[in-house]
């Protein structure tokens, strides 16, 4: 039986995944910050709850180990956890700035060199990096999430060539909008009173943001994804989800830069 580490497995897609890969016979770690307010994942068959912080390298430590310890072995990393924040740079401390960069991108990558010497010793694993629309893609406003997910996603690749010789594969999944709390605690949003000149801006993005995410996919659409990617025996390295991911991702490869943002501009228009 294989066993899957997931982070941020309180809510969204990475409590649809922890079901999703329960349910299909996997064992499971799911971690969170806060273990005690996930009962229902916690009361199911192999799935075991546990804290982490990916900006705690004690927790992220302690996590791998006992994962290891409860099922002998984990064969795929999900590194999911992670939030949004959008608004004028100006109005961002460099305090909120760094800890965008330490939950999206150091926190990934401290997890997976957690993870990474379990995997080298045994000739293979998979690590599945949770990358959005937003990481080939912007929107108004969004200087520091999209920064750390275009970093995830250039990290992602040039650690799929690095870990390939070892028998070690990286997954890249880029979810479009998707029904989860992204836009509640999972969403940080700066703005000052005294940056007036931004809040045109503001207004255009939540007409865009509003556009966007009329439709929504289902954490559950992104969790058979992972699926995928976790079972995928060659060498794919980006798997889309959402309907909206694939043509907006579409959009983007196809057309120039001018094309593709002045497409945007339109979609803010009011």
């Amino acid at each position: 039986m294989k066993t899957i580490l997931i982070t941020g497995a309180s809510s969204g897609i990475g409590a649809a995944t922890a079901r999703h890969f329960q349910a299909n016979g996997w064992n499971v770690v799911a971690t969170m910050r806060n273990p005690a307010g996930s009962t229902d994942l916690g009361a199911l068959e192999n799935v075991h709850l546990t804290q982490l912080d990916v900006t705690d390298a004690g927790s992220i430590a302690t996590a791998v180990r006992d994962g290891i310890e409860r099922f002998g072995q984990i064969d795929v990393l999900l590194n999911n956890a992670g939030y949004g924040a959008y608004g004028a740079l100006e109005a961002f401390s460099m305090d909120r700035i760094r800890r965008q960069f330490d939950t999206n991108v150091l926190g990934l990558m401290e997890v997976t060199k957690a993870v990474l010497p379990h995997f080298r010793q045994n000739r293979s694993g998979t690590v599945i990096n949770i990358s959005s629309i937003g990481g080939q893609i912007t929107f108004p406003l969004g200087a520091l999430y999209h920064g750390t997910k275009f970093a995830v996603e250039g990290l992602s690749e040039a650690l799929h060539y690095e870990l390939e010789p070892l028998g070690i594969q990286v997954r890249i999944v880029q979810p479009g909008m998707i029904r989860t709390n992204f836009g509640g605690s999972s969403f940080d949003f700066a703005m000052d009173e005294n940056l007036s000149d931004y809040a045109p801006m503001a207004e255009a993005m939540g007409r865009l943001f509003g556009k966007l995410a009329a439709n929504p996919s289902e954490p559950e659409t992104v969790a058979q994804v992972i699926w995928d990617a976790a079972n995928e025996t060659g060498n794919r390295l980006r798997f889309r989800a959402g309907p909206d991911a694939e043509e907006l991702l579409n959009a983007r490869k196809q057309q120039d830069d001018e094309t593709f943002i002045e497409g945007l501009k339109q979609k803010m228009a009011p």
